[in-house]
Order: structure tokens, then sequence, then C-alpha cells
């Protein structure tokens, strides 16, 4: 009997030391186990409590009463699935009649005491079937990607989201975003963990730096071009504009619209350009747009106006030219001057992270999902890199970056300098460094 006690209580010991120091293994070595068993002896209970039952149909009371049975007890949606994850359970239920996934979406925080579990999210898969997101523990204590994760073409991982999904920015489903968030909280990690992540695909990287470029000009030897003030920044939007313009020629060129080709090969934008005819994508880093905004004279006033059309032109127009804009600030609001609420309008992806007061917040969510206002503000100083990211769709989740260094990132991009697009017009804002690797040449759109 001592020895099986000592047993047990050494187990207790293990448990203990690896929930508090790696939350991950007592998971998976631990909690999967007993939350699996919370979940399935709780159920009914917790169900019936939170309102998530329907009272049992006639037919069932009818037979009941005629055989003097019990009246059947109401019924919780049924369990199509229990799927246990690296970072929690995955709950599928389908949905009795007269449910609705809004009352499920509704009850996830009183899910979450009844089942002990850190979070609960939930999502409609389709017509009758919820799934639950549960997490074991705090996954964005300590940030770690999976493994194994999806990469493919304009579609990289860069957060991890509070219910262990993994969060990606998808340029070809959503080509413009807007990123937000005072000194110290966490945005510049993000750009440089979305530069280090963009270095290994083959895609043109265009940035504007005006802090004069201590934030991008490390990771050069990935960019095709780099402005590190107002001035070149105007230019190099010009630039974009004319290569934007040129590609729109080669759409129009080689869309094949004569009566015997099938519709499915009508080119509309680049990437229904065949492979050897398709320009390289190019993403637009802006760093600190409010630089590119403010103005003290006549003549810094024209070229803000020049500067903020340009943006405009191009979150309107570049998406089909497979031009894409990463803009990041800590303010973006109207006391920008002009046009700059045009701009936001474009900039369907919103990432906030840390800010100050509520107007900023509101700057990012007001207009497309007012309930991530509160959780924006929300965002404690000790937790550099956790931000609220939403988009046009009114949804919102939280995420938090991984820590990526500047070395880390530079080395990233050192590695992939071979990819780098030699982009024909943009010669006067390649940045100069030492070649580490021959560049890539791309022809020059051809015009009609």
């Amino acid at each position: 009997m001592g020895w099986l006690l000592a047993s047990i209580a050494l187990v207790a010991i293990l448990a203990g030391l690896l929930r508090w120091r790696r939350p991950t293994w007592y998971w998976l070595t631990f909690g999967v186990v007993l939350a699996t068993l919370r979940v399935l002896l709780r159920y009914s209970s917790v169900m019936d409590a939170c309102g998530l039952t329907v009272p049992p149909p006639r037919w069932r009371l009818a037979i009941a009463r005629m055989a003097n049975r019990p009246v059947p007890e109401p019924r919780a949606p049924r369990i199509q699935r229990l799927r246990p994850t690296r970072t929690g359970l995955v709950l599928r239920l389908g949905l009795r009649p007269g449910q609705d996934a809004f009352d499920v979406a509704a009850s996830c925080d009183r899910l979450r005491h009844s089942f002990a579990m850190h979070g609960v999210a939930s999502r409609e898969i389709r017509s009758g079937v919820v799934e639950l997101r549960m997490t074991g523990y705090d996954v964005l204590k300590r940030v770690r990607l999976p493994a194994k994760v999806e990469r493919t073409a304009m579609k990289v991982p860069v957060a991890l989201r509070e219910d262990g999904a993994v969060h990606y920015r998808d340029y070809r489903t959503t080509p413009h975003a807007l990123t937000i968030g005072t000194t110290k909280s966490g945005k510049s990690v993000y750009q440089r963990n979305l530069v280090a992540e963009l270095a290994a695909q083959e895609v043109a990287l265009v940035g504007i730096d005006c802090k004069q470029g201590v934030e991008l000009f490390p990771l050069a030897r990935r960019f095709s071009a780099l402005a590190d003030n107002p001035d070149a920044a105007a230019d190099l939007l010009d630039a974009l504009i004319a290569h934007m313009e040129g590609v729109y020629q080669l759409i129009r060129t080689e869309q094949r619209i004569t009566a015997d080709t099938p519709d499915a090969e009508i080119a509309a934008d680049i990437w229904d350009l065949p492979d050897h005819l398709r320009p390289v994508p190019i993403v637009v880093l802006v760093d600190e747009v409010a630089e590119l905004a403010l103005f003290s004279t006549k003549e810094e006033e024209k070229r803000r106006d020049r500067v903020v059309m340009s943006l405009a032109r191009l979150a309107q127009l570049g998406r089909a030219a497979g031009i894409y804009l990463e803009i990041c600030g800590q303010r973006f609001g109207s006391e920008l001057g002009k046009g700059i609420t045009m701009l936001r309008a474009q900039l369907s992806v919103r990432t906030a992270h840390r800010v100050n007061d509520e107007t900023s917040a509101n700057m990012a969510f007001g207009d497309i999902a007012p309930d991530a206002v509160l959780a924006t503000v929300q965002i404690p100083v000790d937790s550099p890199g956790l931000a609220i990211t939403g988009d046009a769709s009114g949804g919102w989740a939280r995420i938090r970056t991984p820590h990526t260094s500047l070395r880390t990132a530079v080395n990233a991009c050192n590695r992939h300098a071979h990819l780098t697009p030699d982009l024909p017009g943009f010669a006067a804002f390649r940045p100069a460094v030492e070649p580490s690797a021959h560049l890539v040449k791309v022809p020059a759109p051809a015009t009609a």
C-alpha cells in the first residue's frame, strides 16, 4: 500500500510540475484524458443548465403516457465527434430541431466554466452542425506554432489564435491589411515575422520606412525596393502605379475573350495568366503611415496629398495587378487628413495591438467589428504581441505572434536573397547592399 501511495504522490507532483512549467506536455499526458472524461460525464447536465436542450418530441411523450412510463428528459445536442488536439478538444455537435447556433455561441463562457477549460469558441460548420473548439491551457502565453503548417502561394502563417488554430495571412482572399499598435505593443515583431515568412515565397517585397529605414533596411537583401523618407516614398508609389498600369495592359492583351475560348481561361487578373507571362506579385509594406500624412509646409502638403491618393489608388485597383498593401501605424484616423478614411475603407483585414485609448481601437474596428473594440482596449501592457484581428465579415479573434528577433528575420531574408526579383522601373529604389546571390530577372509587363 505504501508503494502505491508513493507512486500516486509522485505522479501528482509530476503532473503539477508539467502544468506549471510545460503546459503543452501536461495537456498531452494528463490533461486530455481528464478533460475528455469531464466533458462526457457532465455533458447532459451542463447542456441542461446552459439552456441548450429541447423538450422531447410529442410522439415520445404520447408513448410514455400510453405505456405509463416516466416523462422523457429534454434532449441535448448530439455529440457527432470528440477529437483531441495538441491544445484542447474539438467537439462537433448536431443540433436538435428548434436549436440555433447563436444559442451555443452565447453559452461559450458558461461551457468554459462548466467543463473547466481555458477557453471555448464555437463556429457553425453547416446548417445544424456546430463545432466547439476548447483549449485546455493558455496557448497565447508561450506561443509556439505547430511544426507542420500550411504554406501556399501568397498564404503564410503569422500568429496563433486563442483557440489553438494557426492564423494565416492570405493575400488572395483579403489583399490589403491595416496593423495598428502603440510603441512596444509588438507591431514591429508582427511585421518582421510576416517578412520572414514571405521571404521564402515567389514574391517581390517593397518597403516604405520613414523612420530612416531602421525597421526594414536590415532586411534589405530580400527587398526589391525601399524608401526611407516621404519624398522617396512618393516617387516609389508613382513607380508602383506605373507598374500596375503596365500589368493591366498585359492582362488586356492576354485576356483571350474570343468566342472559342472557354470561360475558365479568360484572364481578369494576374492569377489567370499563364505561368510564363504572370508578373511577380508585390507586397508593399508601409511602416508608420502617419509620417507620410503629416506636413508643415505647402510643399509637404502637396506631397502628402500625392502619397495618400497613390495609396488609395493602389488599394482600390492593385489587387488584380498583384499588388497588396500592408500598412502599419500607431493611429490611423481622420485627423491624418483627407483621403485617409477612404484608404482605410479599402483595408479589409484589421489587426490591433495594444492601444492607448478607445478612439484608436475604434479607428480599426468601429466600422467592421464593434465588439472587438472592448477586447482591444483590454490588452495588457505585459503581453507584447497580443492582438485582436478582424475582417470585413464582422468576425474577430485574439491572436499572438511568436517572438521573432531581428536577427532571425535578417537571417531568413539573407537565406532567400536569391529569390529577390529585379523589377523593371524600380532600379532607383533598390537598396544598396553587397550582392550575396543572383537576382531573379523578371520581364517587364508587355503593353498593348
